[in-house]
């Protein structure tokens, strides 16, 4: 996701450098991407992270990384990465600067075609600041309320678009038993009362075929899930998003 929103911001005409700790040539030539700390201009005021999980949002700004010591003039702190509420709201007083929740929805090809989703949290002042960069990446913007809301609605999102990319996933499977054709089914199903994202979106989705790994886009899914159980309220029945958390974990991969 990275990769493409770093494409979109340069190409808005904005100053941004990217940072990965695998090596430049990893990405095409001109992606403007270093994996040195020390490369990264001095005068960076926005830091936005889209890293997978907590411990890589730790190493980027306080640990291995640790850019927070190496940019003096941050003044935003953007996290797009999808992770619990409830960690946004501790890491908030230990930054030096404003921090932004700005997680995202809408899978690599709406960064690619630059019309992603935002969901917001944070001052009306600091979302101000920031939305010509949002802009550039993106097409749709919801601000939920103060530091921790955007978090906390992404992670419903996705809670939601976990389950019906395990129910879609199983239907495909139970019509393939069936004898029933794959593109005849999705066409089926996006005209239909069983209409969702995930198979509306099936044949663009660069994760819809895949089966889970720990380390693949199925796995961030699934990690996902458990944000939003980390996130739920006392009194909640966390059995289906537990149900659909073992249904993520036992997706094979789809020829």
């Amino acid at each position: 996701m990275g990769e493409p929103m770093l494409a979109a911001l340069r190409a808005a005409g904005l100053c941004a450098t990217g940072f990965d700790i695998r090596a430049p040539e990893s990405y095409p030539p001109g992606a403007n991407i270093t994996n040195s700390p020390a490369q990264i201009p001095q005068n960076t005021t926005t830091l936005i992270s889209v890293v997978r999980d907590i411990p890589q949002t730790e190493d980027l700004l306080f640990g291995a990384q640790n850019l927070l010591a190496h940019l003096p003039n941050l003044s935003h702190v953007v996290i797009s990465s999808t992770l619990s509420p409830r960690y946004i709201h501790d890491l908030k007083p230990r930054l030096p600067c404003a921090l932004v929740d700005a997680p995202m929805s809408g899978a690599q090809i709406a960064a690619v075609e630059a019309r992603l989703s935002f969901m917001l949290g944070g001052s009306e002042t600091d979302i101000t600041h920031l939305m010509p960069l949002l802009r550039a990446m993106g097409k749709h913007f919801h601000h939920m309320g103060d530091t921790g809301t955007g978090m906390a609605a992404k992670v419903l999102n996705n809670l939601l678009a976990a389950s019906n990319t395990a129910m879609t996933r199983l239907i495909l499977d139970w019509a393939d038993a069936a004898n029933i054709d794959e593109k005849q089914l999705l066409a089926l199903v996006h005209t239909s009362s069983g209409q969702n994202w995930f198979a509306s979106g099936f044949n663009d989705i660069e994760f819809a075929r895949d089966g889970y790994s720990k380390d693949n886009t199925i796995g961030i899914l699934k990690k996902d899930v458990e944000s939003a159980l980390d996130a739920a309220p006392d009194d909640a029945n966390t059995d289906l998003p537990n149900l659909i958390a073992h249904a993520i974990a036992n997706l094979k991969p789809r020829p």
